[in-house]
This record gives structure tokens, C-alpha cells and sequence, in this order.
């Protein structure tokens, strides 16, 4: 099948991991579970492993053999109706209730992560305060406890850079405007670029600045984006493809074309190397923080 008619696989993946971890909570095999569904084991592999496009109503009837919630079946039906479509644009399709996020699961999933940002300090790097601060500007009029939720659900996910096997390696290059934007005011920037030397120092973290005078390199141009990659198995063959994500302010741009990828790629390293070393990008860093702290 031609490039263009394959679409995204994102969604179709994002489903049959669902999809697995459901028939595990219900404590089925596949063959367990293709028995109840009239299927084969053959066609379970491919659903759970995004190999194919699925129908809501064979969503609707695996969730229920598998015992989900009304809220979940209603959401992974609504992804269903997403694999079919040629480009995966949006983090939430129209059909996808809110807050079935789908770049969650796919960050879960990865090995590492590969990032530029131009205007903000990374979700993964954040602190609470900064974290609060963003999504109450994103969310207007949001309330307390959806920006508690939010905020945690944020701390959470950077467990993922800490965990005790297999941490997920990141590599973040950050414009210099990042660290001189007081969002929240002084005391949050000192403590989110104090947070930002601390994390630095883990093995599986490096971060570097693209300083005012670089001028001109690839992340003008591209904006922030992120690239996913994820483990290998035993013979060398990486389990899902990489996934180029831009966050934007409707929802998010998912690219796993091999093109895609490889003009991200590019881009990346071209960014990387017109920023600072990690060395000097932490000397720079702790001058902007020493500006907060003293201003």
C-alpha cells in the first residue's frame, strides 16, 4: 500500500496497546480471549499491535468481554473511528472525549525522547509552580481541582526520567528565550532553572541552551517538536517506529512517516549543534537563575 493511503499508524497503536492492557487486567491469553470474541489468534496479534484498522463495534464488543468502563469503551471506540483516517493531526479527534491523551501512552512506551523547545520549559522538566503556571494560561478559567489533576498528572509522567530500570533517556535543547521568559514570576523561574541544573546531572539527561547568538539554525523554522523512540526487541527490530509530536494549541501533530522522521532527525542535530555544549549551557542556566534570585 502506497505511502499516502497508510496514514498515521499512532492511533492504531495507541488502540491495541489499550486493547492489551485490558485483556491483561481481565486476566485473559489471547487465545483465551479470541475464543470468546469468534476470532483468531492471528487477527488478536494485529489488533494489539496496531498491525490493523479496526471497527468501534469490534472495540465495543472486546471491551466488553474485557469488562472496561462505559467512559473508557466510549473513548477507545472513538479512537477506532481515527485509525481510518489518512494523517493523525490531533492529540484529540473530534470523536476522542477529552482527556484520552494520546501522546501519554506513546511517552510510556518510549526509550528516549529527543526535544526542542523555543518558548517553555519541557512537561518532563518542569516544576509544580511553572507546571501550574502553564496550564492556568492554556486552560482559561480552569478550575481548582482539573488544575490539581493536571499538575499531578504532569509530576507523574516524570517518574518515567527516574525509574529504576530503564529510565527514559532525554536529550532537550532549549532556546535561551525559555530561561528568560519570567513565567510566574522570579521565585518559580529560580527554582524551575535550579530544578533544571539538578536534573541535568542524572546520566540519562542532557541538556543544552541554543544561545540569543547562534542566529539562524533548523528549530527556527520547525518550531518545538519531540522525537519518540522505542526499545528494540531480541532481534534488533524496533517494537513500534519513531514519532515526530508538536504540541499545539488545539492539540498535537503526530509524524511516523520514515521522510518525517528522518527531516526531523536532521533538524535536530543541526539544532544541537549550534547550541551551547552541556557544560556551558549550565553555566548559563545558573546565570539566568542568579538573576531571578538577586533581581
Amino acid at each position: 500500500m502506497a505511502e499516502g493511503q497508510t496514514g498515521s499508524t499512532v492511533p492504531r497503536r495507541q488502540l491495541g496497546r489499550n486493547l492489551r492492557e485490558l485483556r491483561n487486567r481481565a486476566r485473559l491469553t489471547v487465545r483465551a480471549a479470541a475464543k470468546k470474541l469468534e476470532w483468531s489468534e492471528a487477527k488478536m496479534w494485529r489488533i494489539e499491535t496496531g498491525q490493523t484498522a479496526l471497527r468501534s463495534l469490534d472495540v465495543q464488543a472486546m471491551c466488553l468481554v474485557y469488562g472496561a468502563p462505559p467512559d473508557l469503551t466510549e473513548a477507545l471506540m472513538g479512537l477506532a473511528k481515527e485509525t481510518k483516517a489518512r494523517g493523525w493531526w490531533h492529540a484529540y479527534g473530534d470523536s476522542i472525549p477529552e482527556g484520552f491523551d494520546v501522546y501519554v501512552g506513546l511517552e510510556e512506551a518510549a526509550e528516549s525522547l529527543s526535544m526542542y523547545e523555543s518558548d517553555l520549559i519541557p512537561g518532563q522538566l518542569q516544576t509544580e509552580g511553572y507546571a501550574r503556571e502553564i496550564i492556568r494560561t492554556h486552560i482559561r478559567g480552569i478550575g481548582d481541582a482539573e488544575l490539581d489533576g493536571r499538575v499531578r498528572l504532569r509530576m507523574e509522567r516524570q517518574s518515567l526520567l527516574t525509574r529504576a530500570t530503564d529510565p527514559l533517556v532525554l536529550r532537550a535543547v532549549l532556546s535561551e528565550t525559555v530561561l528568560r521568559r519570567p513565567l510566574g514570576g522570579r521565585e518559580v523561574m529560580a527554582q524551575q532553572l535550579a530544578h533544571l541544573i539538578y536534573v541535568a546531572k542524572l546520566p540519562n539527561i542532557s541538556i543544552r541552551v541554543v544561545p540569543f547568538e547562534a542566529g539562524a539554525h533548523s528549530g527556527v523554522v520547525t518550531g518545538p517538536f519531540l522525537i519518540l523512540r522505542f526499545p528494540l526487541t531480541g532481534d534488533g527490530v524496533a517494537t513500534e517506529p519513531p514519532t515526530v509530536y508538536a504540541d499545539g494549541y488545539t492539540g498535537g501533530l503526530y509524524l511516523d512517516k520514515e521522510r518525517e522522521v528522518q527531516q526531523y532527525d536532521a533538524a535536530f542535530d543541526d539544532i544541537w549543534k549550534a547550541s551551547l555544549g552541556e557544560q556551558a549551557s549550565l553555566r548559563l542556566i545558573s546565570e539566568v537563575a542568579g538573576s531571578y534570585e538577586n533581581g
